[in-house]
């Protein structure tokens, strides 16, 4: 009876170590596929891509210009004015962001015009202090789609977003003097949902 029990309990427990092998391999390989997804739309700042692995070159930045306060399995570093956040597991790119404080009202429409250039016209502006920029698998959505999707209701299927916010009107320049914040954005919420939940 004791080697049957014994038999019994080192099954369950090979089932176990199996079945998190399995649940580990599964989730690794959806985040390698979301990558490669990201990576191929192309979305880029300076010589940053989005979802794509740091080169030799940009490593070496990182260790020369490392940041505190990156999230748990990631890490940060910085080129120039770019803030750039790194998968630990895979070095492929996470977050591009840009940050300015103060910002005067030029530097903030030079922003907004880099973007535009980048990306084109926004899927949608809010409150002229907030433009998106969303993007599925075929690649910009554009307003139409947005406000299609908005009417019926239909959730649109965003794989990347760039967010822009400015604490000041971007259009208004009532009082170019006075200075404000505005910062930016790139990002794939499908990943950093699943590089959340990933075990450590």
């Amino acid at each position: 009876m004791k080697t049957i029990s014994l038999l019994i309990f080192t099954a369950v427990i090979a089932f176990v170590i199996l079945s998190t092998v399995t649940v580990c391999s599964s989730q690794a390989d959806e985040i390698a596929d979301l990558y490669t997804r990201v990576e191929k739309l192309n979305i880029r700042r300076n010589d940053y891509t989005l979802g794509k692995v740091l080169t030799d070159k940009q490593k070496q930045t990182a260790r020369r210009s490392s940041q505190e306060n990156a999230a748990p399995g990631t890490y940060k570093f910085k080129d120039n004015d770019l803030y750039v956040v790194a998968d630990k597991e895979t070095d492929r790119i996470l977050i591009l962001y840009e940050r300015y404080e103060p910002a005067s009202a030029k530097k903030i429409r030079d922003l907004v015009g880099a973007l535009f250039f980048d990306f084109g016209d926004p899927t949608v502006m809010a409150h002229d202090k907030t433009i998106f920029w969303a993007f599925d698998e075929k690649g910009k959505i554009s307003e139409e789609q947005y406000r299609e999707a908005k009417a019926t209701k239909k959730p649109l299927k965003t794989l990347v977003t760039v967010k822009l916010d400015s604490s000041h009107k971007i259009m208004d320049s009532s009082d170019p003097g006075q200075n404000g914040s505005v910062y930016y954005i790139v990002s794939s919420g499908p990943i950093l949902k699943l590089i959340n939940s990933r075990k450590p």
